[in-house]
């Protein structure tokens, strides 16, 4: 090969490494990259920080229905009728009834009231349980992904437990 056909191929060859170099240095579109990586991380964060808040917000408001239902049971004397009356406190906020749900799917089955220590008609406490009531996720990570086992349905079971504060048993 003559030496003027490779010192002109030495050059190219030289000229296009100092392209890529030039490619290397040149910072255009690192913040697309950068926005790339981060923006998925931030709405994971985003979406869990969202969820915890909304469990939360049951969890609180269902454990205040509770402590609500139990300060009636704590007064009120032995029977059906005050039962009723408890689970509509927790569930509805009254004892009538009336109205719609504290919660979405919140039903006077969720309730449990147990009544332990002392006899059957001056017990020594009162316990108000939820039972059965599932958190639904805005974010199901099971019907996103397709794996049903991430299911973030999480139940929720604040439970209350009250000193009966009747000290005389009721008239026969």
């Amino acid at each position: 090969m003559h030496i003027r056909i490779r010192r002109i191929r030495n050059r190219r060859r030289w000229r296009r490494l100092f392209d890529l170099q030039r490619l290397r240095r040149d910072e255009r579109g690192i913040q697309l990259v950068e926005a790339a990586i981060v923006v998925p991380i931030f709405l994971v964060l985003f979406a869990a920080t969202a969820e915890f808040g909304r469990y939360f917000y049951e969890y609180t408001t269902l454990a205040k229905a509770a402590r609500g239902g139990a300060r009636y049971l704590s007064t009120s004397e032995v029977g059906t009728v005050g039962d009723t009356a408890a689970k509509n406190i927790v569930v509805f906020g009254n004892p009538a009834g009336t109205g719609s749900p504290l919660l979405p799917d919140l039903a006077p089955s969720h309730v449990v009231i147990t009544r332990e220590g002392g006899v059957p008609v001056l017990p020594d406490r009162v316990t108000v349980k939820i039972v059965g009531y599932q958190h639904q996720p805005i974010f199901n990570l099971g019907a996103l992904t397709g794996i049903q086992s991430l299911s973030m349905n999480v139940a929720v079971q604040p439970s209350v437990t009250m000193r009966f504060l009747l000290t005389q048993p009721p008239a026969i």
